[in-house]
């Protein structure tokens, strides 16, 4: 047997074993990648919340974070999970490689086995030689000889053939003890992040004890933000309203249509490359965790109390600036007692608003760029740390920030 003939049998084997090995690979990239992901934003939210400890102080943001770290943690575990699962099919796949060739390799030491017998019967080279002269004419001579000569490679090459399969053999078992070994690191990290889990559970009981002390400040609190957050609505839907009233009257004066939210070209373009951009803008801080999501949502601690949000409320570190998620021109600086300063950006027909500054870096008419600061964040004493809430509006249609913000996941 040649050697390209035994490459052709060792192969398919190799080939066989590396698709499912290459497609877990690849899901196992994609489990570890977001795990990271993960990870980092856990690290980050417990940063928030030591902070926070500092104060001495329960606040309702503080029960936020916590409830974002025990539903990161617990995406996280389910992405643990899911990993391992993939490492027990792969131990499956590797252990059933390893029986076909442990089988293949039995068959082939019995073919060569026999094969040594045969030649130990007919080791006589005298017996072999008149074998080969008793032939008939030369042509069967001929073909006896061949005859010896490939039977001689065939055991030589079955020795190889013996040999190559004995070490991909030996190659698998110890990738399906590196394999093994990992899941058994996977499930000890599984276990100390249930441990934490319990850990962060305990604390949120805790927390979620102490503010139903505080319920008439939590109600009062809730009342101001209210009040304060429609105050903003009604003067973001008066400056969209002017900036309409402004571009039709443009509009009228150029004799094109007066309907709807009549755009520049400069202007239509900015919204087209503002749309495109969906899920790709980046975050209105350059790091922070999301701790209150767009839409309504029962309060984290008031029975029965339902708590509306035009947008999303993102923790970041105390003194953290807020940016521009893409470029654009200032509409308007909106300054509300207790709650500092507004900045509304427009892109064409849609509007980015950001809440909670402290002091601003821009004024109206300005035009901002991508990641631009555009101010330093209000820092909340009882919580040492900072809030950035940002709304997009399509006119005066409120928006998920959350699906237009960059996610990894």
């Amino acid at each position: 047997m040649s050697k390209y003939s035994l490459r052709k049998l060792i192969f398919p084997v190799l080939i066989i074993l590396a698709l499912p090995l290459s497609s877990n690979a690849q899901s196992k990239q994609a489990l570890q990648a977001k795990k990271k992901k993960l990870q980092e934003e856990i690290k980050y939210t417990n940063q928030l919340l030591s902070e926070t400890e500092k104060t001495k102080k329960t606040s309702l943001n503080q029960l936020r974070q916590l409830n974002k770290q025990i539903s990161t943690r617990q995406e996280l575990i389910q992405t643990m999970e899911n990993e391992i699962a993939l490492v027990e099919d792969t131990i499956n796949i590797v252990g059933n490689e390893i029986d076909s060739l442990e089988l293949e390799l039995d068959q082939l030491k019995d073919e060569y086995a026999r094969m040594i017998q045969y030649a130990f019967k007919n080791r006589n080279s005298y017996d072999r030689l008149m074998f080969i002269l008793s032939s008939e004419n030369f042509y069967q001579a001929f073909k006896r000889f061949k005859y010896y000569q490939q039977y001689g490679e065939f055991r030589m090459n079955q020795a190889s053939k013996i040999k190559e399969s004995q070490r991909v053999l030996d190659m698998e078992i110890a990738l399906l003890q590196a394999i093994k070994k990992s899941k058994e690191g996977l499930l000890k990290a599984k276990l100390r992040e249930k441990n934490d889990l319990a850990s962060e559970k305990s604390k949120k009981e805790n927390v979620v004890s102490q503010l139903k002390g505080k319920e008439k400040k939590l109600k009062k609190d809730l009342q101001n933000k209210k009040i304060a957050a429609q105050k903003i609505s009604k003067e973001i839907e008066r400056i969209i309203a002017e900036e309409i009233r402004k571009a039709r009257e443009a509009a009228k004066k150029a004799g094109k249509s007066e309907k709807g939210f009549p755009m520049t070209p400069e202007a239509r373009e900015l919204s087209n490359s503002f749309s495109e951009n969906k899920g790709k803008l980046p975050w209105p801080v350059a790091e922070g965790v999301i701790t209150a999501q767009f839409g309504e949502h029962p309060h984290p601690t008031l029975k029965g109390v339902k708590v509306q949000n035009n947008g999303v409320e993102i923790s970041t570190k105390k003194g953290n600036m807020g940016r521009s998620i893409y470029r654009g021109k200032v509409s308007r600086v909106i300054i509300i007692p207790r709650e500092g300063k507004v900045v509304m950006v427009s892109h064409g027909d849609y509007f980015t608003v950001y809440f909670y500054f402290k002091e601003v870096f821009v004024s109206a008419g300005d035009m901002v760029d991508i990641k631009q600061n555009l101010g330093i964040l209000m820092s909340d004493q009882e919580e040492n740390a900072s809030i950035m809430h940002l709304e997009i509006w399509k006119v005066t249609n409120k928006l998920n920030p959350e699906r237009w913000i960059y996610k990894s996941n």
